[in-house]
This record gives structure tokens, C-alpha cells and sequence, in this order.
């Protein structure tokens, strides 16, 4: 990681925000929808909740650019000694820069250098860039209480009693 940051990091420029920046924001929408990762259900509740973090002075909105294009963008918020990564992309295109490992990094010194973060909470899912980060993983567990009571429960019911008839696959 050292090294690939050593190597790359003098290929893009960083730009780090503590407050919302309609332009940023702009860089980073352009560059999530270039991106691998699937459209945003609901942009405007995403930007509604980034425009009030901003207002609090929680944002933490990072956009690297290589010769003036805006290839990778990151959202993070900080609140209560806890640093949280909310959404982050980069154009495939331009993987070969590591401008997201780049801004990972300049975010990660800010948290923790200026911010003194105790934590930062990467959230849900085992994507792989996580575990260079990561010194552990700490299981999240979700229960669903549905009571066959209650009308509106049943459909979740009979999906999940369905799943549990459905035969596994088979190994290949």
C-alpha cells in the first residue's frame, strides 16, 4: 500500500472539503455514474443528506483529478469521534492511477490526524479493497422480527418459507 501510494500519489491532485461544494458534488455524481457501481436509487436524498452534513461540518467529500479530470470521488461524514465511508468511486478507466487508494489516504490522515477519529466505519459488505484498510472485521448481524399475526408480515414470511423449500444448488 505505502509503496502503490509512493508510486501513484503524485499522479492526481487531491481535493479535500470539510463543507459541501456544489462543483464537488457535481465531480462526484459525474464520476459515480461512469463508475462500476450501480445507479443511486434516490441522487437527490443522497445530495439532500451530504448538503446537511455539510452544514454541521461533518462532510468529508474528497475528488482526485489527473490532469484537471475528475476521476475519483469519496463521501465520508465524521461525527462523535467515528469517521464513516459512505460512497466512493472511480472511472475504470483510469484504475491504473490508484486515485482511490490516493484519496483513501488523504482522508484517512485527515480523520485521524485533524479530525482525531477513534474509528472509521468502512459499513456493510466485504468488498476487497476493504481488507487493506481493515485490522479486523467486526460482524454486523441483522434479525427480523415478523409477527404471522399481522397481515404485513406475511408476504416476507412466505418468501423466506419458500427460500427454505427452494433445493440448494447444486456444486459444480
Amino acid at each position: 500500500m505505502r509503496t502503490t501510494l509512493k508510486r501513484k500519489a503524485k499522479k492526481v491532485d487531491v481535493e479535500l472539503l470539510t463543507h459541501f461544494d456544489d462543483a464537488a458534488w457535481a465531480a462526484y455524481e459525474e464520476i459515480y455514474a461512469q463508475s462500476w457501481k450501480p445507479a443511486e436509487d434516490t441522487p437527490e436524498i443522497l445530495r439532500a443528506f451530504a448538503e446537511a452534513e455539510g452544514a454541521a461540518g461533518r462532510i468529508r467529500l474528497a475528488v482526485a483529478r489527473h490532469e484537471g479530470r475528475a476521476v475519483a470521488a469519496q463521501f465520508w461524514t465524521v461525527e462523535n469521534g467515528v469517521a464513516y465511508i459512505h460512497k466512493l468511486a472511480h472511472l475504470e478507466e483510469t484504475k491504473s492511477l490508484s486515485a482511490g487508494t490516493t484519496l483513501s489516504a488523504a482522508l484517512f490522515e485527515h480523520v485521524i490526524d485533524t479530525d482525531k477519529v477513534a474509528l472509521v466505519d468502512f459499513g456493510t459488505g466485504n468488498d476487497r479493497y476493504k481488507a487493506d484498510w481493515m485490522e479486523e472485521v467486526r460482524p454486523r448481524f441483522l434479525i427480523d422480527c415478523l409477527d404471522p399475526r399481522q397481515i404485513k408480515a406475511w408476504p416476507a414470511l412466505a418468501k423466506r418459507f419458500v427460500t427454505r423449500l427452494a433445493p440448494a444448488p447444486a456444486e459444480s
